[in-house]
């Protein structure tokens, strides 16, 4: 059988690149193979010219489920220069994709927690379907979000990153366009059609001053990460992750009971 292929490429005669997040059965959960490819896809396509706009979607019934629980528990052994490097890599993929110099699209279905939320956070242009669910879930295996923290605070604002952030709560996508973290809920069967409206739009926009726009605006707003920022970042996620908190939120998930937090 052919190894699996975490992000899938396709690109038309146009230069509409897709990108979908391909670990289907596991809810398109990420996994250092994915970030991996993702890191790798996107750093060889920002530099494409040919390139016109990246459009990010899910395979199967799920847009993306955040970091893969089982994954998670691998890093939590791992010696503490591997488990900053793993993440580095949630941080990297995420600043990537903000800055990605092309218009960014993500077509978002069923789940999208954690770090998928964060990718929506980082697109141009997010469409979500009805049937989308979202939640800011790291604190409820003892993690923290923090690869994604400034992605939050930039699509939702602080008042509305903090609510969702410290109680982990689920929304709808209706609250997600409300909250800024979504721009338009289209029903799943128009929700191509309204796609190819928007890439229409994109491709009568120049490129070159769709890249110049994209950096002043990101920059203005401070919305850039320099390598201290993203260290950081990695750093304070990598050691919540290995704390006990981090430890035993992740042994209650797996083992499908309340945390040793919850005050029975």
């Amino acid at each position: 059988m052919a190894p699996e292929t975490p992000v899938l490429l396709t690109r038309d005669p146009r230069g509409i690149v897709t990108a979908t997040l391909n670990r289907p059965e596991r809810s398109n959960a990420y996994n250092a193979a994915l970030l991996h490819s993702l890191i790798t896809a996107l750093t060889a396509l920002r530099d494409d010219p040919e390139v016109r706009a990246l459009v990010l979607r899910g395979a199967g019934r799920h847009f993306a489920a955040g970091a893969d629980i089982h994954w998670l528990s691998e890093v939590a052994g791992y010696p503490p220069d591997r488990a900053f490097e793993a993440s580095l890599a949630t941080t990297r993929a995420m600043q990537l994709l903000n800055e990605f110099p092309r218009p960014t699209l993500a077509v978002i279905q069923g789940a999208c927690f954690g770090g998928g939320a964060g990718l929506a956070c980082c697109v141009d242009v997010a469409l979500a379907t009805p049937q989308a669910v979202f939640g800011l879930t790291e604190v409820r295996v003892g993690v923290s979000p923090t690869p994604i923290s400034t992605h939050m605070i930039h699509a939702m604002g602080l008042r509305h990153a903090r609510r969702y952030a410290l109680t982990g709560e689920r929304f709808g996508p209706e609250e997600a366009l409300r909250i800024g973290l979504v721009h338009e809920v289209v029903d799943a069967d128009a929700i191509e059609d309204r796609l190819s409206e928007i890439l229409e739009a994109v491709l009568l926009s120049a490129p070159g001053a769709v890249a110049v726009t994209k950096t002043s605006m990101l920059g203005a707003a401070g919305l850039t990460l320099d390598p201290r920022e993203m260290a950081m970042l990695a750093h304070e996620g990598w050691m919540q992750r290995a704390s006990a908190e981090g430890q035993e939120g992740l042994a209650a998930f797996r083992e499908k009971r309340r945390p040793g937090w919850y005050p029975e």
